[in-house]
């Protein structure tokens, strides 16, 4: 029987713990046991699906304060199974993904130590594991705890470590991706081109230095590319509000063609074009389904549940694609991408707002750095015919007014409290002239709000990650926010169980 202890480190398909020390009131639940003893779990599942011994398994980590002691400690705890470790060192998740299916690299599984999002503070750390090209699946994750909860014996044999230079083959084919799209002479496509990196001090600056220089692009105003777990700067969040405020400044006040800015494992992102104009949540979605349907007319783009009518319209009406919701959480996401695929319908963009990006000619893996290279791509094409990034969703219907609240549950089964919240919910909605709930959703409930001074929609859930229930908000006139949030006051002055206060 698995303890609790090892049920509260699950997120979904991730482990996510408290590594250190540093937030009155948070204690470590992920410590340097329970790394190894998961280290050791992942060696044995492979054992089982590798049917094979010994196995290379590859060893990463993002920027955080704990990730250089977790890897000493699994790299001496897989090293004493018997199996070579790949040490990649400081390196992005994507490239670890791709790490077990590069030729270059073969590695039969790999280890990434990080925590993305806003999800976890900067004590915090977490394991993805990958095996095939592919992350685990929640169940195959369970397996891999049942293993690592149970006693184990070194093996004799000690296996070699080697140190890998994973960035150096994975940014090969970022480069060669431009290389190939863009003619040039002289081998420098970007010259010409002002672009800005914000790394917000995780592990990005690679893709300035790495993929961008190398290929004439200017990017001397980049920023915060040294890594530093604490986050000294900024939270490396493309949907943190002063994460986008920085990097709007450093376009702004270069006089730059473009602002990329990565989360702190690179696997999301969000831009800034050249007139100090945001593109991430909606807008990124948007921009990401333009450059895919012009390459591939009328197939389908699957997003998350929060995404906006006028994005919908936008998809459909004006780039001729069909638009599939799904349930938040860029997994889920990418999973109906794949599922539509195998059904017969042609899909080739998962995307959810919070910046993960996931293409089907990169094997659907959410890769930031992926996702940058092709807007690139189209940034120096419209260049050359002296048109803006902008123009690619210039047709992009915008709300008026849009509020995101996240309303936190003040009960320790909030499982129960989510449910009944919802059920409570469509009641009341079902009372509410002008009020219809939509079948178009996976999750939670969404409403559209028909009334004339409203003219908008909103959608309450249950959050993925956190004990609380966000509210998107949306209306396409002036005042129509605080017409559809005064009946949602009115509901939830009868909710004890949820703190309502940001409403007001």
């Amino acid at each position: 029987m698995v303890g609790a202890e090892w049920i509260a480190l699950q997120n979904g398909a991730d482990i996510r713990g408290v590594a250190s020390e540093g937030i009155i009131g948070e204690n470590v639940t992920l410590t340097s046991d329970k790394v190894i003893a998961l280290g050791r779990g992942f060696v044995q599942w492979l054992w089982q699906q590798k049917g094979k011994r010994p196995l290379r398994i590859a060893l990463g980590t993002d920027c955080r304060t704990t990730g250089p002691h977790f890897m000493i400690d699994l790299e001496h705890a897989i090293t004493h199974m018997g199996c070579d470790v790949l040490n990649c060192g400081l390196t992005s998740t994507p490239s670890m993904l791709i790490s077990t299916k590069l030729p270059e690299i073969n590695a039969d599984g790999a280890i990434m130590l990080t925590v993305t999002g806003r999800h976890m503070a900067f004590n915090g750390n977490g394991m993805m594991f990958f095996v095939s090209g592919n992350s685990i699946e929640q169940n195959q994750l369970d397996e891999i705890i049942q293993y690592a909860s149970e006693p184990y014996t070194n093996n004799d044999k000690i296996g070699q470590s080697h140190i890998t230079n994973l960035q150096a083959v994975y940014t090969i084919g970022l480069r060669q991706m431009i290389l190939d799209a863009l003619e040039s002479p002289d081998g420098k496509p970007l010259s010409g081109l002002k672009i800005i990196v914000d790394a917000g001090n995780g592990t990005g600056a690679f893709y300035a230095h790495r993929v961008l220089r190398p290929l004439g692009a200017d990017v001397s105003a980049s920023q915060f590319l040294t890594p530093d777990g604490r986050f000294p700067n900024h939270i490396p969040n493309p949907e943190n509000y002063e994460a986008m405020r920085s990097i709007t400044t450093a376009v702004l006040y270069n006089h730059a063609d473009l602002g990329i800015l990565f989360d702190s494992d690179v696997d999301r992102v969000a831009f800034v074009d050249s007139e100090g104009r945001n593109i991430n949540r909606n807008e990124l979605v948007a921009m990401a389904s333009a450059i895919v349907l012009e390459e591939h007319p009328n197939t389908a783009i699957v997003t998350d549940s929060t995404t906006s009518t006028g994005l919908s319209k936008f998809i459909t009406e004006i780039l001729n694609g069909k638009h599939y919701r799904y349930q938040r959480g860029y997994r889920n996401v990418i999973k109906e991408a794949k599922r539509l695929n195998s059904s017969g319908t042609d899909c080739w963009l998962g995307i959810e707002t919070s910046g993960h990006a996931a293409f089907k000619e990169n094997a659907f893996v959410d890769d930031g750095a992926y996702f940058a290279t092709k807007v690139v791509i189209r940034l120096a094409q419209l260049k050359r015919q002296n048109k803006p990034l902008f123009t690619l969703i210039e047709k992009l219907p915008v709300p008026q007014e849009s509020e995101e609240y996240r309303l936190p549950i003040n009960d320790n089964d909030f499982n129960r409290v989510a449910a009944e919240t919802l059920t409570a919910m469509r009641q009341y909605v079902s009372h509410i002239q002008g009020w219809e709930e939509t079948t178009q959703n996976y999750e939670g409930l969404r409403v559209v709000c028909s009334n004339d001074n409203e003219q908008g929609w909103f959608i309450i859930r249950q959050s993925l990650h956190d004990a609380v229930m966000p509210i998107n908000v949306e209306s396409d006139i002036k005042g129509g926010t605080q017409a559809i949030l005064k009946k949602l006051r009115l509901f939830f002055r009868n909710i004890h169980d949820i703190d309502s206060t940001q409403l007001y």
